[in-house]
């Protein structure tokens, strides 16, 4: 690899293999240490086509779910199945790893500009901005911008593109499945939002168990499958569908119950 080769978004990979090691190893006891992460089925990871490949999340906080998946790929790439240990994995890791966030959490400050150089695929919501409802136009731009990622690499996204539970999958992401017909692998985490601050960034409780459960890819007919059919299959797989509140705790039920009220599904 020359020392100044870049990725299609014009970051040079040096520098980003340097800043995924260096955020990979001060990051590492988040999930092995202060708390404890739980891994199932990341043997599907070593199976994966290098590209055109979309993971489909549920969404905890901005920033740690994100990190704990660098870790879990490249750790499964390196042959540590289900495991973190040694982060060692994380010498030569996987460049071509992306994820998609919104501009405006991505400029909101130093350590986020340096994350999304790691990485982000930056979009414009349009449903939401600066803690207000919007409505806008999906800029193609954006669109072409994950496609230009899948045709890299891989490239995880939050289709409720938000941390509360038991939103509304946004059809963004059934389009964009339909458009470039990514392998579509769902992972389901937990703890996220117990261990960590909103933003992922502060450590809020230790001794918490994270997990994270990485499922079989989705069977999906890209030609003949209708946006909404997409879209329950994923909302079911990511166990964001409401049927799953019955396994959420009380308090968090309650909270859902909360933010039922205020909203239209």
């Amino acid at each position: 690899m020359g020392i100044l080769k870049k990725n299609p978004f014009g970051h040079i990979l040096f520098l980003k293999k340097m800043l995924i090691r260096y955020l990979g190893f001060v990051s590492h006891r988040r999930y092995r240490g202060f708390n404890e992460l739980k891994i199932e089925g990341s043997n599907i990871i070593k199976n994966l086509p290098d590209e055109n490949v979309l993971f489909v999340s549920n969404h905890q906080t901005y920033f740690a779910d994100v990190v704990a998946m660098f870790h879990v790929f490249n750790a499964s790439l390196s042959g540590r199945i289900d495991n973190i240990k040694n982060v060692g994995y994380l010498w030569n890791p996987k460049l071509n790893i992306y994820y998609v966030a919104a501009k405006e959490t991505m400029k909101s400050g130093i350590l986020p500009r340096i994350l999304a150089y790691a990485g982000s695929v930056s979009i414009e919501r349009t449903w939401r901005e600066s803690g207000k409802d919007v409505k806008r136009q999906v800029k193609f731009s954006d669109i072409s911008s994950i496609g230009k990622a899948l045709e890299d690499g891989w490239v995880i996204t939050f289709p409720q593109g938000t941390t509360k539970p038991f939103r509304p999958m946004r059809k963004g992401t059934a389009f964009i499945i339909k458009k470039y017909k990514p392998v579509v692998v769902p992972i389901v985490i937990d703890g996220f939002r117990r261990s960590f601050d909103k933003k992922g960034l502060m450590i809020k409780k230790k001794g918490i168990l994270q997990s994270m459960v990485i499922k079989d890819p989705l069977k999906i007919d890209y030609e003949n499958e209708s946006v909404d059919s997409i879209l329950k299959k994923i909302e079911f797989a990511i166990e964001q569908h409401s049927s799953f509140l019955k396994v959420l705790s009380p308090e968090e039920i309650k909270e859902q119950e909360e933010l039922n009220k205020k909203r239209e599904w």
